[in-house]
């Protein structure tokens, strides 16, 4: 571990925390802590949801924090701060402006003299690889041009910390592949000014390909549940095998994380406020066969089945987590095993696996067995979305609950527990249709 002699920024027992629909307090973040040292890329990996893009806007200063305190070069962080800049998911460019005029805005609170800052930009966009675009739109250019542009817009303001909010995430492979190989070719090279590097990833060799240190969020609330260091010497290849012993590492640890979370919820209202994942049934269905038939035969690892489905973090461990609640399979040490259960089903026919599939949800996912309860309690046996929504989120967040009870009502209909009207956006017993 570097000194704290050269901390750019640190987290002091930060915490965040949104206001629920009866006006208490929500944590989100809790607790905090984190150094980010000159000269490393620091990587924030989590589920989707645990907060990740919230701490880094709190890093950069882009939102306050609830609890706790940011230092920046030794004074407390109010607000952004020069010296940080920031790389978002989307290009966020301007369409009437061109390239040029797009890096040039990233310099307007600088209040530089427009010859130096036209200057640093056009260094920028040399830099970068977007020569001989300068005058181009952002319409005129792929979605990779595009994303080079805000990391020119970025880089352009020479900032001592550059935050990387999945900056990756929405190109195609091949041009992440690009992008990501330039940005680290630049950074070896010492050709940035930047002294360090704050990034948000759901793409777990992506981390351990660029970062030096990995902090892994738990969530509900997020708090730093592990740091993994990469020791590795760049440039890094995945065919390496301490390479891939850090990437079995990380699977494991987001994994235990995973199960503690549901084995938390369960302890906690009977589980009916478990969080359920974004995963629907036929991607567990078919996870299901995939995990039963040969090479597998009811166990894969989890980098293994990203691998054969190019999946990230973020696609499959939803549904390997929707098999886990469902006891279908279990999650453990990095890996997804199917229970016997599991294996019944992958040899069901349809109506077999409804009937199993209905028997699972009721016994362990009690928020549709309450849809349920209150249906047949009801004269006419409907309800309101929002009478479910409204208990949810007085202890989720909002997108929690969102999410949560969007699952609920897909693997409900699917299992025929209950009906759903999306236009009168209410639930009915299944006697009365959808």
């Amino acid at each position: 571990m570097a000194s704290s002699a050269n901390v750019i920024i640190e987290l002091r027992g930060v915490g965040k925390a949104f206001a629920k629909r009866s006006g208490e307090p929500l944590p989100v973040l809790e607790g905090v802590d984190i150094l980010l040292h000159e000269g490393e890329i620091l990587g924030l990996l989590g589920r989707s949801g645990s907060g990740k893009s919230t701490l880094l806007r709190i890093a950069g200063g882009l939102i306050p924090p609830s609890a706790g305190e940011v230092i920046y070069r030794g004074a407390a962080l109010h607000g952004p701060a020069e010296g940080i800049a920031v790389v978002f998911q989307t290009f966020a460019l301007f369409p009437w402006l061109t390239v040029l005029e797009n890096v040039e805005t990233g310099l307007d609170a600088l209040g530089l003299p427009h010859e130096q800052a036209r200057r640093r930009a056009q260094q920028a966009i040399d830099l970068i690889g977007l020569d001989g675009f300068q005058s181009a739109y952002p319409r005129e250019l792929s979605g990779g041009m595009r994303q080079r542009v805000g990391f020119a817009r970025a880089i352009a303001i020479e900032p001592d910390v550059l935050l990387m909010d999945e900056p990756f995430s929405a190109l195609d492979v091949l041009t992440a592949e690009t992008l990501r190989t330039d940005f680290l070719d630049l950074w070896g090279e010492h050709r940035l000014l930047t002294k360090s590097v704050l990034m948000v990833t759901h793409n777990i060799e992506e981390a351990v390909l660029m970062c030096d240190r990995l902090l892994i969020l738990s969530s509900n609330p997020a708090r730093i549940a592990a740091e993994i260091p990469v020791p590795l010497p760049r440039p890094r290849s995945q065919l390496d095998e301490e390479f891939g012993d850090i990437v079995d590492n990380v699977y494991s640890v987001l994994t235990a994380r995973t199960v503690a979370s549901i084995g938390a919820f369960k302890q906690t209202h009977g589980g009916l406020l478990q969080p359920l994942p974004r995963a629907s049934v036929n991607r567990m269905n078919g996870l299901i066969e995939l995990l039963a038939a040969p090479p597998y035969n009811g166990r894969a690892e989890l980098e293994a089945l990203a691998s054969s489905l190019t999946f990230e973090i973020n696609d499959l461990f939803p549904i390997a987590e929707g098999l886990h609640i469902l006891e279908f399979a279990e999650l453990k040490d990095g890996a997804l095993k199917l229970t016997a259960a599991g294996h019944v089903f992958a040899d069901c026919g349809t109506d077999e696996r409804k009937r199993l599939f209905r028997e699972h949800l009721l016994r362990f996912v009690p928020l549709t067995a309450h849809i349920c309860r209150v249906l047949q309690e009801r004269r006419g046996g409907r309800a309101p979305r929002n009478r479910f929504e409204v208990e949810l989120e007085d202890h989720l967040n909002r997108r929690d609950a969102e999410r949560t009870l969007r699952a609920a009502t897909a693997w409900g209909r699917y299992a025929e527990l209950f009906g759903y009207d999306d236009k009168t956006r209410s639930f009915s017993t299944m006697s009365q249709g959808e």
